[in-house]
């Protein structure tokens, strides 16, 4: 029996926002939720403690590809798992490498078999086929881990995207068997989402929505998204995937976004995110702010000696001045990345618990019309 259960507490009566608390053998995640990113066992630049503390996560990413290269699965085995080895004690979900045969086209070729992968890092070979990329998933031991697929580039004709979806379905397939054959390694339980792919199309998002909803997982993902297309055109194909998939299962958007989007996609009904964004844009200088976004490079910052944000409740966001936090990115200093990625990583769960706090009072949408234009300032 699967550990994971997912209960509906609430639902926006003026869109198809919802609240809801996902339970895992790792602990509750309050939904909406967005996750953290830590590719290769970390969230870049901040520690497990912060994370906790600061950012208040409540469960984090690893990339099942990256971490079969480094550290490699003898030492996670060993460890006991990805949660033993980095020392986070809260949820993980495993993304399956499937992006990466999506962002590693030059380094791969995709056969029925499985795709092979010439690693980025000293050229050798690898064979990930769904059974391999379960086996793997099991030895890292995430709570929620998914399916393998190909995600097809934007634009894609639709024969491409067709072909695509129906291999993933195919592959979607044999992941099942296997996961059912394997047992999990470390005494908890592991719960596999399958992934809607289809590219633009409309009757493909919908098929393959409809193929993922009959295999009853405890939960789905919408993949295939934020690859290039238009922000509008990911919208509309969100809602659509939504339109099709159980109304009762916890629905994951990969890779969004900005946190508009985020607030958006709620509207439809997506429950979960991931996004390298507030992370990658941090050490570049951006930061997402409760009233718009600030490149803190900016001369005008120079003698902001204002704090961050004093809508959020952390050791940084309200505590460093903007103008220091200008000074460390200027002057090289190490901590400047750091700070700007607990900053915005926080401001993102801040956003969620506001988006889930609004749903349950019942004013999310009229809240969203108003918070989106406020979040897209640049100050």
């Amino acid at each position: 029996m699967p550990a994971l259960s997912f209960q509906l507490q609430h639902t926006d009566s003026h869109s198809k926002a919802r609240a809801g608390i996902l339970t895992t053998d790792h602990g509750e995640i309050l939904t909406p939720i967005f996750m953290p990113v830590g590719t290769v066992g970390t969230v870049k630049a901040v520690t497990q403690q912060q994370l906790v503390q600061d950012v208040k996560a409540q469960i984090i990413l690893g990339n099942t590809y990256h971490l079969n290269l480094r550290p490699g699965l003898e030492v996670l085995e060993a460890a006991g798992g990805l949660h033993q080895f980095n020392g986070w004690h809260r949820p993980i979900l495993t993304d399956s490498g499937g992006y990466q045969v999506f962002s590693l086209a030059a380094q791969r070729k995709i056969k029925e078999e499985g795709v092979t992968f010439r690693s980025h890092i000293d050229g050798s070979k690898h064979l990930f086929t769904p059974e391999s990329v379960m086996d793997i998933q099991r030895t890292i031991g995430a709570d929620i881990i998914m399916a393998f697929d190909e995600c097809p580039p934007y634009p894609s004709d639709y024969k491409y995207a067709q072909d695509s979806m129906h291999l993933t379905h195919r592959w979607l397939d044999r992941c099942i068997k296997r996961f059912e054959e394997t047992p999990p390694k470390f005494g908890y339980d592991q719960n596999l989402f399958p992934i809607v792919q289809g590219g633009t199309y409309k009757d493909l998002r919908k098929a393959s929505a409809e193929y993922i909803s009959s295999k009853n997982a405890v939960g789905n993902a919408i993949g295939g998204l934020s690859v290039g297309e238009p922000p509008e055109m990911m919208y509309e194909f969100c809602a659509w995937s939504c339109e099709h998939l159980p109304w009762e299962k916890p629905r994951y958007l990969m890779g969004v976004g900005t946190p508009w989007d985020l607030l958006e996609c709620i509207s439809y009904g997506i429950d979960m995110f991931d996004c390298v964004m507030p992370t990658r844009n941090g050490r570049n200088a951006m930061l997402f702010t409760s009233k718009g976004t600030i490149n803190i490079d900016n001369k005008k910052w120079e003698k902001d000696f204002s704090i961050l944000d004093d809508a959020l409740e952390n050791g940084v966001s309200n505590y460093y001045s903007k103008a220091y936090l200008r000074h460390l990115f200027k002057a090289g200093e190490i901590l400047g990345l750091q700070l700007a990625s607990i900053h915005n990583l926080s401001f993102y769960l801040w956003l969620m618990g506001q988006a889930r706090e609004h749903i349950i009072a019942g004013d999310f949408d009229g809240w969203r019309r108003e918070m989106i234009p406020v979040l897209k300032t640049k100050m």
